[in-house]
């Protein structure tokens, strides 16, 4: 299999590596880049595990051929972290009881980071919608939702 050069931002860091044309995005950052937060369940899109955010939209790593990100920023639950302090949304999660066994927990806080930036203030309803692609195998997801609501009320 022939390799080409990609170059893509991760996490606001300028990253170039050979790749092959059928290298998942998954692999990439699990892999190659070693940020693991970024989770593999599913392997078919039905789970949301690994939502990352790719230009500011949530996508799903592991139906995300490497090569479609050059060019790109890629976000991970890594980037949003500040000052190696966790973001707004992993406290909420932490302190609103929304983190079970943590599994599902990095690609809901992502595809809810892609909500709150688009919608600060986001109803219920807005949160399910969001969330509708991200499976829990421990909760029903109340907490959750809880979660997202706290970090919204909290802010930017």
């Amino acid at each position: 299999m022939t390799k080409k050069l990609l170059a893509l931002s991760v996490n606001g860091r300028r990253h170039e590596r050979a790749a092959s044309d059928n290298l998942l995005l998954l692999e990439l950052l699990r892999s190659e880049l070693g940020l693991t937060g970024t989770k593999q369940g599913c392997d078919g899109g039905e789970c949301g595990a690994c939502t990352v955010l790719v230009d500011g939209a949530p996508q799903l790593a592991c139906l995300t051929l490497a090569a479609s990100c050059a060019g790109k920023q890629v976000e991970t639950i890594e980037g949003l972290a500040v000052g190696g302090r966790i973001g707004r949304l992993q406290q909420a999660f932490h302190e609103h009881l929304g983190t079970q066994c943590g599994f599902c927990t990095p690609g809901m806080v992502m595809a809810s980071e892609a909500l709150l930036r688009r919608q600060p203030k986001p109803d219920e309803a807005q949160i399910r919608a969001a969330l509708a692609g991200n499976l829990c195998r421990c909760t029903g997801y109340v907490k959750i939702i809880e979660s997202v609501q706290a970090a919204a009320a909290a802010g930017g």
